[in-house]
């Protein structure tokens, strides 16, 4: 089977993509259930804190309770799961109860299986191109637990940051060295612009959460990285902010969740990275 993933780029691309669009539909459980899980990890730590005994409830993880519908309580059968085809079929309706299903799920499975193909042609098999697909995962996971919640999971982001530091042990992405000096400047970057904003307006610019997406961002592609990264999600960020305040009418005072613009930017780097970094500095050369 190596012999064959390695001989074969076509086979490694396609078995990604598969892949990819089998874990996309795990993520879609991912994002519904695992804010409420931690929502209530803490309703119980507020009522212990309390002095109180936490009311029992029901078994809730990802894997508990079976997936179904929350119309009519539907269960979804492993045929009615199959990530993209299941949707198609049944037309985007239950077959329990006809309600509408949500095109996101379909969204979420195509992106997870596009981009996981992606990764396999860019990187090749090996290390690097199987990281890479981990790295896309994680990125989507937390950019639509962020759309939806305005959370960004220690559940994702450290276990992130640590593999990050772990592959490139071997120099994956890039050096152990810039990998660290990735991680601390990528958390002390946010960091400073949370406190000088505080400090300037009484307010809070931006989450906890967005420090440890770039501090992991920057231990999987090193800090030289990071500059790139926070340029293009500033870009896009303020671009889609205005034509949400002007076209959809999203008030101003309405947080508006910067997670998905460090994960936007995370991938750019991640697949072109070192060729904008190339192309930027022979523009400005003399």
């Amino acid at each position: 089977m190596l012999i064959l993933l390695q001989s074969t780029p076509l086979f490694f691309i396609t078995l990604a993509g598969i892949l990819g669009l089998m874990v996309g539909s795990f993520l879609n459980v991912v994002i519904h259930r695992l804010p409420k899980m931690m929502e209530r990890d803490w309703r119980a730590q507020c009522a212990e804190l309390n002095g109180q005994t936490p009311e029992p409830s029901p078994p809730y993880n990802l894997l508990v309770p079976r997936s179904a519908c929350p119309h009519c309580g539907h269960a979804i059968s492993a045929a009615e799961n199959i990530p993209v085809l299941s949707y198609l079929f049944l037309r985007g309706k239950c077959r329990g109860c006809g309600a509408t299903i949500s095109p996101r799920y379909p969204i979420v499975e195509a992106i997870s299986g596009i981009l996981s193909a992606y990764a396999a042609w860019h990187f090749g098999f090996g290390i690097p191109g199987l990281a890479a697909v981990v790295f896309v995962l994680a990125l989507i996971a937390l950019t639509f637990i962020d759309f939806d919640t305005q959370l960004l999971p220690d559940d994702i982001t450290l276990p992130l940051l640590w593999l990050g530091l772990l592959l490139n042990l071997n120099d994956a992405f890039t050096s152990l060295q810039n990998a660290v000096i990735g991680a601390v400047a990528g958390y002390l970057a946010l960091w400073s612009v949370y406190w000088l904003f505080k400090l300037a307006t009484g307010k809070e610019g931006m989450g906890f959460g967005d420090f440890k997406l770039l501090a992991a961002i920057g231990a999987w592609l090193g800090w030289a990285m990071l500059p790139l990264v926070i340029l293009l999600s500033s870009l896009v960020g303020a671009v889609i902010g205005i034509a949400l305040i002007l076209f959809a009418k999203h008030g101003r005072n309405i947080p508006i969740p910067f997670g998905p613009y460090l994960a936007g930017g995370g991938l750019i780097a991640l697949f072109w990275g070192q060729a904008l970094t190339h192309s930027y500095l022979q523009l400005a050369a003399p």
